[in-house]
């Protein structure tokens, strides 16, 4: 059996990482240049995850690695 994306446990841990290093919500939108914070806001209410993209850039910003931002099961 293949690991599966936690979405909501995923959605958590990007939302703690965040909290833990004072980041807004905004401050990510800033981050990734989006012109509003719904892509953000999708990550951590579960509706999505980051692009590969993305994740790169957010692990590097919340100072983490992406094997510690998605949670599988």
């Amino acid at each position: 059996m293949f690991p599966v994306i936690d979405l909501e446990a995923t959605a958590r841990q990007i939302d703690t990482l965040r909290l833990e290093r004072n980041l807004t919500v905004r401050d990510l939108q800033n981050v990734f240049g989006f012109s509003s914070p719904q892509a953000v806001y999708g990550w951590i209410r579960a509706k999505s995850v980051p692009s590969i993209d993305n994740l790169v850039v957010l692990a590097n910003v919340l100072d983490t690695t992406i094997d510690d931002l998605i949670i599988t099961q």
